[in-house]
């Protein structure tokens, strides 16, 4: 809770009526909440009126019940005609102030949280399941992203990877309020390009990687890694970097930020050598030993200034496949060390031994009904995930002349760039490429297929002497049939894109979809073909 006059300190801003009434009445209001959301208004809440691409915030501010308004000016003169008596605090710039004087509402809860951070492209998702499960043997811990919200392992509705700034600080005070005391938070590039991490103290800040992807809002690469560099910067209270090497971009990185706390992990050499010079700790896979299933058995070396000679070499073991998943498991570990947790080499390979058999929702999930395939759900959605994908599948291909099928589409109303990439990615590794539809949103789907199918059929084209079908089939389940009907026994079936979401999105409409039931129903269909009986006639 605060006043509109501490509000106004923060802001630099001023408190207007359109009515021209005096101001001096209203300084010592009292606010208890922000939203950006007319309807979501409380009693005591302030209503944030950002400027829209067809409409201004501001226009809903009378209507919303608020005990006063955030907006620019434009959004000012738009509340002096609805409600002249309303009063005004007029800012600057919306979004830049929002994150700040919701802290200040609810009472700044990051100071009260240890929180990590993890941006980059790929790998956010699994490498926040990573830390909140090293973490949750000793702590009580809150987790925000794209699979949701949870404090203490508890589901909490939200819509964003990154929720906007009010309804964050609200999530961190309630998890302040409910004993949570750490807080695992991707953090996308729209999150921080658009205010709504503002107002955060983060203790440790976490790199995955960077690839092409969000270019329908980033203008260039350079400007897409700029935003995400923005983390580790004093905005966000100067969190300890945890900054994996293995691309261009997280060397950049690490050059950039060149701290005594900063940590660096690397599954190579040749992408590690050249920054040991530089200040802070340094991890690097030694060894990778990969078993049938998967599971992976990872050798580190630890060096810098602040490790001892006893303490340079762990290993460890994940059940996670693939070489992107050793490069997460490695930023998990890093970040915990970051957080002063463990301090000695016991408590790093106790912490080690607790992501072990961690798995994560929608990324390379396997799906069993019983089929001699594999098969799996995956959220990859840009090229260089898709490339990950197939790769790490025909490395561990249990049977060395299995097949893969990729079940792929593309979503519609974003970076349209990627989308032949994608596919051109899928067809220059797997056997067979489903092209059907992802979340088309308000894209007329068939074009976005085309544009998939492009960059498919190319590929396929490539590939002399390898035989790559590549189908179009517009119905996503109808296209998960398809590739299992394919498939043979020791082939793999990957349908990748969605992973744990439980709807498409088309034309506007949420239709419920979840790629893992659709392919469980296919699957035990297949089975059940096999077996000589009807699906009907099994029990359910």
């Amino acid at each position: 809770m605060t006043t509109l006059t501490r509000l106004v300190e923060i802001t630099d801003g001023e408190i207007r009526r359109g009515s021209g009434a005096s101001t001096e009445d209203v300084a010592d209001l009292r606010v208890t909440s922000a939203t950006l959301d007319s309807s979501q208004v409380q009693a005591g809440g302030l209503f944030c009126g950002v400027p829209g691409t067809r409409t201004h915030g501001a226009a809903f501010a009378a209507e919303s019940g608020a005990v006063a308004v955030m907006t620019d000016a434009a959004g000012a003169d738009i509340v002096a005609e609805q409600d002249p008596d309303l009063p005004v605090l007029v800012v600057d710039d919306v979004r830049r102030w929002m994150g700040d004087v919701a802290a200040e509402i609810y009472g700044h809860p990051s100071d009260q949280l240890k929180i990590i951070g993890i941006t980059g492209t790929s790998g956010k998702t699994t490498t926040s399941y990573l830390v909140a499960k090293a973490l949750m043997g000793a702590h009580s811990v809150g987790i925000i992203g794209t699979t949701g919200t949870r404090i203490n392992g508890q589901p909490v509705p939200t819509k964003l990877t990154t929720p906007e700034a009010p309804t964050m600080q609200a999530l961190l005070a309630r998890m302040v309020h409910e004993g949570v005391t750490h807080v695992v938070m991707e953090v996308s590039s729209h999150a921080l390009a658009l205010g709504r991490v503002r107002g955060i103290n983060f203790d440790v800040a976490a790199f995955t990687n960077l690839s092409q992807d969000h270019l329908d809002f980033h203008p260039t690469m350079d400007d897409y890694f700029a935003t995400k560099a923005t983390l580790f910067s004093h905005t966000y209270g100067n969190p300890s970097p945890v900054i994996c090497v293995d691309d261009a971009w997280g060397q950049r990185l690490a050059h950039m930020v060149q701290r005594p706390d900063m940590c660096t992990v690397a599954t190579s050499s040749d992408a590690a050598n050249p920054l040991l010079s530089l200040p802070g700790t340094h991890w690097l896979v030694r060894k990778v030993e990969v078993r049938s299933t998967g599971e992976q058995r990872i050798y580190v070396t630890r060096s810098g200034e602040a490790c001892s000679a006893a303490s340079s070499d762990v290993d460890y073991q994940i059940s996670l496949a693939g070489s992107f998943n050793v490069a997460n498991s490695l930023l998990a570990l890093g970040c915990v060390e970051a957080l002063g947790e463990p301090e000695c080499l016991g408590c790093i390979e106790d912490v080690a031994r607790s992501i072990q058999d961690v798995q994560v929702p929608g990324r390379m999930q396997s799906v069993n009904a019983g089929q001699d395939f594999l098969a799996l759900v995956d959220y990859a959605h840009k090229p260089g995930a898709v490339a990950g994908v197939v790769g790490t599948l025909r490395d561990y291909m249990p049977d060395p002349a299995g097949r893969i099928a990729m079940v792929l589409g593309a979503g519609g109303n974003r970076d349209r760039d990627k989308r032949p990439k994608m596919g051109y990615e899928a067809a220059r590794v797997a056997d067979a490429v489903f092209v059907t539809d992802d979340n088309p949103r308000d894209e007329d789907p068939s074009h976005i297929r085309a544009m998939v199918r492009e960059g498919a059929d190319k590929a396929a084209s490539e590939r002399m002497g390898s035989e790559v079908l590549v189908e179009e089939v517009a119905d996503r389940a109808e296209a998960i049939q398809r590739a299992v009907e394919w498939a043979k026994p020791g082939d793999a079936v990957v349908v990748a894109g969605k992973g744990h979401e439980k709807g498409q999105l088309i034309a506007g409409v949420m239709h419920d979809f979840d790629d893992v039931e659709v392919l469980k129903a296919s699957l035990r269909s297949k089975v059940a073909e096999s077996s000589g009986l009807r699906s009907d006639d099994r029990e359910s």
